[in-house]
């Protein structure tokens, strides 16, 4: 690697990880942009990819940390009492959000030798959760410049990631993949000119497959993670909906997750399991394949309990980009991308009769399918191409190294 290359070390939580192709599209897009390239997983993943190291953190490292945690405090007293002082007067949201940072925390404390040693010229955190906590404690040990990626379950899971503002506050800039999240960010207070809303996207964009010229029966897919943001008992009494007023319809509900067995027996009770197939996950090339067959995504996302909810899940544009017709709940960011009536269709998750009529007339309007179908690729070509949004990206990058380089006492 040409020492004149400026170095980018990203913090992925898990990478590659197959239900995050966003974030390998993003690398793929970065790698053929004039930088380098640093990978580290805090949590499983590893190996290479695309022919970049990836460094797994092993978890047995942790064992160091009797020993790692005196030596660094020693070195910044400050930053073990602010961390202490937190740990005893703040609860954190969740358990699970507790050892995330603890994770972020213990990788800064036991690579910040390495770090120190070869120092990168920018951190960027792919997520607010342990890879920022890792770049912003390596910021508080060392000075280490840092920026921080934030988004929906960053965001919203409990309230919010447990030391967000404290982590992004002082990142040289937030990346951010939607307006809602954007929006979200300034109201915690960050300056809203540190905050970016860059979205994803595809590396290539596929060709926009023909409109089937009869529809029907309808197929129907879903792609997604079976979880309770999802919706997706709203999504089996719209399919029970359809079968009540005689639409033929044939659906496939592509993922994997805990909700499973519930939603079969949903399926069951509802009378729809023989139009209904669960396929567990597939394969990133398996998705596209799933698309190909489509007619129509539902995405039936809403609110968990949780507060957890989507941005903008990748599926949408993706099916926008081939000439899938998208019908969307409006819950969280899907908006940005779907205009009712425009590039889709927009309804609310308890109404199902909404659903039926939308579908049904996506069923038999051709004229109104295909203006739909172009409006939604337009949309996709100027919002969600990966080369041109790691450049937008890239050029944060450059920005921040640049005032660092001008600037070196100044973390």
């Amino acid at each position: 690697m040409p020492d004149s290359k400026p170095v980018v070390a990203y913090l992925f939580t898990t990478f590659p990880k197959n239900t995050e192709t966003f974030l390998q599209r993003e690398i793929v897009a970065m790698q053929a942009q004039e930088i380098g390239l640093r990978l580290y997983s805090l949590w499983g993943g590893g190996g290479t990819f695309r022919g970049l190291s990836v460094t797994r953190f092993p978890k047995w490292k942790l064992l160091t940390l009797p020993w790692m945690i005196p030596y660094e405090a020693w070195r910044r007293p400050e930053v073990l009492r602010q961390v202490l002082h937190g740990l005893c007067t703040r609860p954190a949201p969740s358990w699970l959000n507790f050892w995330e940072n603890m994770l972020g925390a213990g990788f800064a404390c036991l690579y910040a030798g390495q770090f120190r040693q070869d120092p990168p010229a920018l951190v960027h955190a792919a997520w607010g959760g342990a890879p920022a906590t890792a770049a912003w404690m390596l910021w508080r040990l060392d000075g280490h410049r840092y920026s921080a990626a934030a988004h929906a379950y960053d965001l919203y899971e409990h309230g919010g990631d447990w030391w967000l503002r404290e982590k992004l506050e002082h990142a040289a800039f937030i990346h951010t993949s939607t307006e809602m999240g954007r929006r979200s960010l300034i109201g915690f207070g960050l300056p809203a000119e540190r905050i970016h809303c860059i979205r994803r996207g595809l590396d290539r964009l596929p060709p926009l497959k023909r409109l089937r010229p009869s529809r029907e029966p309808l197929r129907l897919v879903a792609v997604a993670r079976l979880v309770e943001k999802k919706g997706l008992r709203h999504q089996l009494r719209i399919h029970a909906a359809l079968r009540a007023a005689g639409l033929p319809f044939e659906a496939r509900i592509v993922g994997e997750g805990p909700l499973r067995a519930e939603l079969e027996r949903l399926a069951g009770q509802l009378g729809i399991a023989a139009s209904v197939t669960f396929t567990g996950h597939l394969p990133n090339h398996e998705v596209w394949n799933q698309l190909a067959w489509a007619d129509v995504l539902l995405h039936t996302g809403v609110v968990a309990p949780s507060g957890d909810r989507d941005g903008l899940p990748n599926v949408i544009p993706e099916a926008m980009c081939v000439g899938v017709l998208v019908v969307t709940s409006p819950a969280a960011a899907t908006t940005e991308a779907v205009t009712d009536g425009v590039s889709g269709i927009v309804a609310p998750v308890d109404a199902p009769a909404a659903w039926v009529e939308a579908l049904k007339n996506l069923a038999v309007n051709d004229t109104g399918a295909e203006r739909m179908r172009r409006e939604a690729r337009k949309w996709v070509e100027e919002n969600y191409n990966a080369h041109d949004n790691a450049a937008r990206l890239l050029t944060l990058f450059r920005a921040t190294i640049g005032e660092r380089e001008r600037n070196p006492g100044n973390g």
